[in-house]
């Protein structure tokens, strides 16, 4: 039996036909696996789940409503750009309705289970993408995150959630929520795969313009704040995240305590405030107007409609003190490289929802309604379960948040914390041009002096180097001490050193403020490439003292020390 014909097989015999609103025959798609297989690409092989408010060419985009069904003629961007690096798409997920909630029940196609406790929510809005990664339906799938909609699922079903920074990827093909503030996110089973799919989806070219200063990684001695209050949450969510934050601690994060009045108050005002008028631009005219067939959900309807009579200068006043609290969150977050929080505080059943659909939904989005509203870089990411009793165990989740255009230190720190190692490209890295690598062989290794001269520019450490046997090194008479690397055609020796990653306009920054007599240049590594790195002027490099033998800067260090003692 192929792969897709097991998928198809075990979708057929789950019992969830809530996670599907339109699923492609097996057939089709068996027949697009195999020549996506033959083609190759970086994708090659992935199943991919679509969210319905996003367009797939030739099936209906609903938008989780019926009666507002169209059938696009082009895949929306994101959606082309994954299937041209190899992914298939397998079908189109439902949702809570126009991407408006963040439980995953207000969709007339059914309310989506949570994939381990069928009882629970899944989350939302993004909620069949979500469970269809989590059972295994699809290895990647589309969200759209606004308030949250492709974090709470993710945390809710133990995947990895992608939210990149507001208009990197393209929104064209997908029903506005509330256009200002929506994104295209990925979902994934983990890291890697969430990160190569990411890569893929923003395509040859990001949407909003790279920085000149993008920082790939966040810095070796990183410092993370997490919530001073975590009263909002039962005693073992809790205890779930203290746990986290030591798992954050053993590797090698610093975690400092803030206050989050200032975000929390930001994320009220996305629903309870006049931003709402952008959820009545997107679809209120057509929920107002809709007759009983269809299918508009009454929850959605009611939160659409009390945006319509807002007027222009509520909107530009909550609009003017969202910025004003971004300010102050931001002050907060002062040293910081990220903000860490609970993805969600907890995980209601279907029933809970259903006796309360508004405050529950209020209280999802605690700690991620904010992150739009502040132009913020976020990750979901599966850190352990939470022992509910006789409700059963949920699975528990953090999301990582930075400024915007911060995805690689957000991806970085993700990684360190589910155990990745802090020398893997983010997928930023893999798609922002351009990108430099650089050499070092001295007081920029990492732990030295002025290692901070590349972490403060946003550099990611890639691990150790070695050049090729025709180099000599030398100790110059600098404050502080530093090497020379010198090439010689004869007597030479391999130095080791290490490799770090940085934007090219940080290069040229660090270049300019290079003192001399150092000098950056070609430098060949064992392995015949050749990479910019540290060199010396000659006339200094031959004038001081010889430490070729050492074969590296820390070991000549460590011995002039010993013999200091």
């Amino acid at each position: 039996m192929s792969r897709v014909s097991d998928i198809f097989r075990r979708i057929a015999e789950s019992d969830r036909p809530e996670v599907f609103v339109h699923l492609r025959d097996s057939e089709s798609v068996e027949a697009d696996y195999v020549a996506a297989l033959a083609a190759g690409g970086p994708l090659a092989g992935l199943l991919l789940a679509v969210k319905d408010n996003v367009d797939v060419a030739g099936l209906p985009t609903t938008a989780g409503c019926p009666g507002f069904a169209y059938t696009p003629t082009c895949d929306a961007p994101a959606v082309a750009n994954l299937t041209k690096a190899g992914a298939v798409v397998i079908g189109k997920t439902n949702l809570d309705q126009f991407a408006t909630g963040l439980v995953g029940t207000r969709s007339p196609y059914g309310a989506v289970r949570d994939s381990r406790r069928p009882g629970h929510i899944s989350g939302g809005s993004s909620s069949g993408s979500a469970v269809a990664v989590a059972l295994g339906f699809a290895d990647i799938a589309i969200g759209t995150d606004t308030a949250g909609s492709g974090r709470v699922p993710a945390g809710l079903q133990g995947i990895v959630g992608i939210k990149p920074t507001i208009g990197i990827v393209s929104t064209e093909g997908v029903v506005p929520a509330c256009a200002s503030y929506d994104c295209v996110s990925i979902l994934a089973k983990d890291l890697a795969t969430a990160q190569k799919a990411m890569a893929a989806m923003v395509g040859e070219r990001s949407a909003r313009a790279w920085p000149n200063d993008l920082p790939l990684a966040a810095p070796p001695r990183a410092k993370v704040a997490v919530p001073n209050d975590l009263s909002a949450l039962a005693d073992n969510w809790q205890a779930a995240f203290a746990d986290a934050t030591d798992r954050a601690r053993a590797a090698g994060i610093e975690i400092v305590s803030i206050d989050l009045a200032s975000f929390l108050e930001a994320a009220r005002l996305l629903y309870d405030g006049a931003l709402v008028a952008e959820r009545w631009n997107a679809f209120g005219e057509f929920v107002s107007g809709a007759d009983a067939a269809a299918g508009v959900d009454a929850t959605v309807a009611s939160i659409a409609a009390s945006g319509r009579d807002v007027t222009a200068s509520e909107l530009l006043q909550d609009r003017a003190r969202v910025q004003e609290l971004r300010a102050a969150a931001f002050a907060e977050l002062a040293g910081c490289d990220a903000l860490m929080v609970p993805t969600a505080p907890m995980h209601p059943t279907i029933d809970e929802v259903a006796a309360d659909p508004i405050g529950v939904n209020s209280a999802m989005g605690r700690y991620t309604n904010f992150c739009n509203l502040f132009d913020m870089s976020a990750i979901a990411i599966p850190v352990g379960e939470v022992d509910e009793g006789e409700r059963g165990v949920a699975q528990f989740g953090i999301t990582l948040l930075s400024k915007s255009f911060h995805d690689g230190v957000v991806a970085d720190l993700a990684g360190r914390i589910l155990g990745a190692g802090s020398s893997t490209p983010s997928w930023l890295e893999q798609i922002a041009a351009p990108v430099r690598e650089l050499a070092v062989f001295g007081a920029h290794l990492r732990g030295q002096p002025l290692d901070h001269e590349l972490t403060s520019r946003g550099a990611r450490w890639a691990g150790p180097i070695a050049t090729a046997a025709n180099y000599r090194l030398t100790e110059l008479d600098t404050v502080p001490p530093k090497p020379g690397l010198l090439r010689v055609a004869t007597g030479g020796v391999s130095i080791v050193g290490e490799k770090w990653v940085l934007s090219a306009s940080a290069l040229g920054d660090f270049l300019a403020e290079l003192p001399t007599p150092m000098l950056l240049g070609s430098v060949e590594l064992q392995d015949g490439s050749w990479i910019t790195g540290f060199g010396c002027d000659f006339e200094a490099a031959t004038a001081a003292r010889d430490i070729s033998a050492f074969g590296g800067w820390v070991a000549a260090r460590k011995a002039a020390v010993a013999a200091s003692q």
